[in-house]
């Protein structure tokens, strides 16, 4: 079993910054992928940021790029998004999540992450 805890959330005006944490116990995350999504009221969940185990490698949704970066300290088992030049838009619930087979590229579905976090709230006011 794997536990994800999302810290960070807030209530922040437009053109502010947070930064999100994304804290793993239990089994590590270290060989896996790990990746972001939100959820805003009343929308579907969807893909923000992902990472490779290493954190060589990450990826990001059209529109978080430039603004959001990912990154993880595999020596705490943590995973990170620190978020810059923040929009109404970008209020939402967001989650961490492992990807689900460890060594492999993430991907931005959902389906093919297996343990999530009870998601933090961010709130960005215009």
């Amino acid at each position: 079993q794997v536990q994800l805890v999302e810290s960070g959330g807030g209530l922040v005006q437009a053109g502010g910054s947070l930064r999100l944490s994304c804290a793993a116990s239990g089994r590590t995350i270290t060989s896996y992928a790990m990746g972001w999504f939100r959820q805003a009221s009343g929308k579907e969940r969807e893909f923000v940021a992902a990472i490779v185990w290493s954190g060589g490698g990450t990826y990001y949704a059209d529109s978080v790029k430039g603004r959001f970066t990912i990154s993880r300290d595999n020596a705490k088992n943590t995973v990170y998004l620190q978020m810059n030049s923040l929009k109404p838009e970008d209020s939402a619930v967001y989650y961490c999540a492992r990807y689900r087979s460890s060594w492999e590229l993430p991907t931005p579905h959902g389906s093919r992450y297996d343990y999530w976090g009870q998601g933090t709230q961010v709130t960005v006011s215009s």
